[in-house]
């Protein structure tokens, strides 16, 4: 047990009430796992402790910083680009956009509008020869969909995964050959068909001459992005190059849905008035009894039978259902329709979803980057997005990655 904490362990050293722990454990900011061998609900004393590092230097100075100077103009290439979180994240980190690719025609227009200077390939991945921009380009990144192989032998290669979208990422690495490439994808990949998709797409970076460094799943709350949003990243470095990649390190600082909408450390002003999507009156009037930082089993018990249905007997807590945020809390993870079913990210005072540029700062996109497309289409493209500051945090690990291998290829 000398590994695990029990809940009141970990409240007596954290000066916190039982009560508030399963809060945290709700709200993912302190995540309670089962002991492997009593199955008693008890807390990693790896996360313990660094929680409590992070009560014991509220008020100290910022700690950490990733940035480092571009010692060249290092060019991406990115594909899978949506309406540009990660892109304008690399280009913020002071990587040069030599080219982008997306099928999604609102989602080009939005990069059209805001970089017309980008050299955007509209249409299907497959349709695309990216064999001009081979050493021409410093890093491949993608946010390629997850989709499952098939099996024609123990290890799985390229042919299998024809007809996915992974393997066209892995084609393009390939025809471009860049030092470094990026893919990045939901958490969920990692068990998606018991291990054996992350597993594939690893044994194809392999085939192509690509050794993958271990992959991580990023929590945005550690990256300056007042949400909580997980992404894994997939790091493949040629095999040729022995500079070791790093990711990007934790920030100790967790900002909240008042940092992303109000003037303050992450944006000059407050959020700028725009449209949003309205909740329809039956659902209004639920919300309108919900608390902040309150959800659905804070509701009346006749109103959470009605409004649950039958998901009120099912098991676990579904914290994310009639959910009204809280301002001193980062935001849950975005979707790509605000007022859908069980999704429900409610504003903290008004009883109303989050508007498009409140959608756009929880996702770190500046005020000036504006969206194409309906309404829905807008939420769907930012609900999509990788969070802008996230992109920029990888960016510069990517830098610093580029600045040791050319320093060291090409010694002065």
């Amino acid at each position: 047990m000398n590994k695990y904490l029990t809940i009141s362990e970990t409240a007596k050293l954290l000066n916190k009430s039982t009560k508030t722990l399963r809060r945290w454990d709700d709200e993912g900011k302190l995540s309670a796992v089962r002991e492997p061998i009593s199955n008693y609900r008890v807390y990693r004393k790896s996360d313990v402790l660094e929680m409590f590092s992070d009560f014991m230097q509220v008020d100290a100075k910022e700690p950490v910083s990733n940035f480092v100077e571009p010692n060249h103009e290092y060019k991406v290439l990115e594909l899978f680009a949506g309406a540009g979180g990660l892109a304008v994240g690399m280009e913020k980190a002071g990587l040069k956009c030599e080219a982008l690719n997306e099928i999604d025609k609102f989602a080009c227009a939005t990069l059209r509008k805001n970089r017309p200077n980008w050299k955007v390939l509209e249409g299907d991945i497959k349709d695309f020869d990216f064999s001009e921009y081979k050493d021409e380009v410093d890093v491949v990144t993608g946010g390629f969909p997850c989709q499952a192989f098939s099996y024609a032998g123990k290890k799985l290669g390229l042919a299998d995964a024809r007809g996915t979208l992974f393997y066209e990422f892995a084609r393009v690495v390939k025809e471009v050959n860049p030092p470094i490439c990026i893919g990045e994808n939901v958490r969920g990949l990692l068990s998606h068909d018991n291990g054996k998709t992350i597993q594939g797409m690893i044994s194809i970076l392999d085939e192509i001459g690509y050794n993958v460094v271990p992959v991580e799943v990023l929590k945005a709350i550690h990256y300056k992005v007042p949400q909580k949003r997980e992404r894994l990243i997939l790091v493949g470095v040629r095999k040729d190059i022995d500079t070791k990649y790093e990711y990007p390190k934790p920030h100790k600082k967790i900002y909240n849905l008042k940092d992303a909408l109000r003037k303050g450390e992450l944006f000059d002003c407050n959020v700028p008035k725009s449209n949003g999507a309205k909740y329809p009156q039956s659902k209004k009037d639920v919300l309108d009894l919900v608390p902040p930082k309150g959800y659905w089993r804070d509701l009346p018990l006749e109103i959470q039978k009605e409004f649950m249905g039958g998901s009120f007997h099912l098991g676990g807590g579904k914290t994310g259902i009639a959910r009204r945020i809280g301002w001193d809390e980062p935001c849950l993870t975005l979707t790509c329709s605000p007022a859908q079913k069980q999704t429900e990210r409610c504003h903290p005072d008004e009883t109303r979803p989050f508007t498009v540029r409140e959608y756009a700062r929880i996702q770190t996109f500046p005020d000036n980057w504006e969206f194409a497309g309906s309404l829905a289409q807008q939420y769907k493209q930012i609900g999509n997005a990788v969070p802008v500051n996230l992109g920029r945090e990888v960016g510069y690990s990517i830098v610093k990655f580029l600045n040791d291998y050319y320093s060291f290829s090409n010694p002065k």
